[in-house]
């Protein structure tokens, strides 16, 4: 694992990778493949800080599989390894 260590209420996402095949068998090519909107929880930053100065803590942690939004967050790749670096408000679902 890349030593990544988000700020604020941002999270690294390390990508799902897309399916081979259909659902029927099909084997798709490189084209065909949807991006990826599915990634596991690498690092969490300590979350964002209210206007009364508080610390709203991140719902994700490191582990979770979550679902993201399609275009959301900045790509990056360390060690030959693809990350998705994005806000917490950018992740629809824990799966």
């Amino acid at each position: 694992m890349a030593n990544i260590r988000p700020l604020g209420d941002k999270v690294v996402l390390q990508l799902v990778e897309a399916e081979e095949k259909s659902a029927g068998g099909i084997i798709l090519p490189d084209a065909a493949k949807k991006k990826p909107t599915q990634g596991k929880v690498i690092a969490v930053g300590e979350g964002r800080i209210l206007d009364d100065g508080s610390n709203n803590k991140l719902t994700v942690k490191v582990g979770d599989s979550v679902l993201f939004s399609k275009y959301g967050g900045t790509e990056i790749n360390v060690d030959g390894v693809e990350y998705t670096i994005l806000d917490e408000d950018q992740i629809y679902a824990i799966v």
